[in-house]
């Protein structure tokens, strides 16, 4: 029985699912913006979730036990010098996921996962942009 089990399995082996999840974090990292299935975005999530908490600190060792977890050292990098910053001053919840439907081949359910600071940059300057009502 699958007691307290969280993590999925995806079908694959504990080595490839490792892999997996390392790819999908560190391609978030770079990119930004990452399309997946929904099932791999919810444990994708909680991967970097853990790891910008673990990079908050600015040690030697987060940034060591971060490059052991990520697949590229330019991701590594991006993550202490741009992704911490924004992240400064939250306490969780750095990422959301936005759903786009489904999948045409399989029906999967398909997402996008992403930084919460991305758009959050982008909304107040849309609200702080005047706007012209006019009067009949």
């Amino acid at each position: 029985m699958r007691h307290q089990r969280i993590a999925k399995k995806f079908g694959r082996k504990p080595a490839h699912r490792k892999a997996l999840m390392s790819s999908l974090v560190t391609n978030l990292i770079l990119h930004s913006s990452i399309q997946t299935t929904l099932a791999k975005a919810k444990q994708a999530r909680r991967d970097a979730e853990k790891i910008v908490t673990v990079a908050r600190k600015g040690t030697l060792a987060a940034r060591r036990l971060a490059a052991s977890r990520l697949q590229s050292p330019e991701a590594v990098q991006k993550l202490f010098d741009s992704i911490v910053p924004q992240m400064d001053g939250r306490n969780g919840g750095y990422t959301r996921i936005l759903k786009i439907g489904q999948r045409r081949s399989d029906g999967s359910e398909m997402c996008f996962l992403q930084w919460v600071e991305k758009l959050s940059a982008v909304a107040p300057a849309e609200a702080a942009a005047p706007t012209t009502e006019t009067t009949a």
